[in-house]
């Protein structure tokens, strides 16, 4: 089967993030951005960071063609400014 890559997983973790910050960087409100995040309507992405990024995740919010990418600490603390994609459709 070639060279083996070992991927650790971990227990379910939640990290608490701003859904005001997310919802207007959407270019949307708080109310309608959790309605379509109940619909899955907004898709969630959350990576783990390795090596010298240990300790934060990195957070994508999509809806459309827009982005949101938050970089956090598990108490969802911001380390980096959020990177907006608007959606341009």
């Amino acid at each position: 089967m070639g060279d083996s890559i070992p991927i650790r997983l971990q227990s379910r973790e939640t990290i608490p993030i701003d859904g005001t910050l997310v919802a207007h960087a959407l270019g949307m409100d708080s109310t309608t951005f959790r309605r379509l995040m109940d619909q899955g309507k907004i898709k969630t992405l959350c990576e783990r960071g390795t090596g010298e990024d240990e300790g934060v995740f990195r957070i994508s919010f999509y809806h459309n063609a827009a982005r949101v990418r938050l970089v956090v600490d598990p108490q969802g603390a911001l380390h980096q400014p959020m990177d907006i994609r608007p959606d341009t459709a």
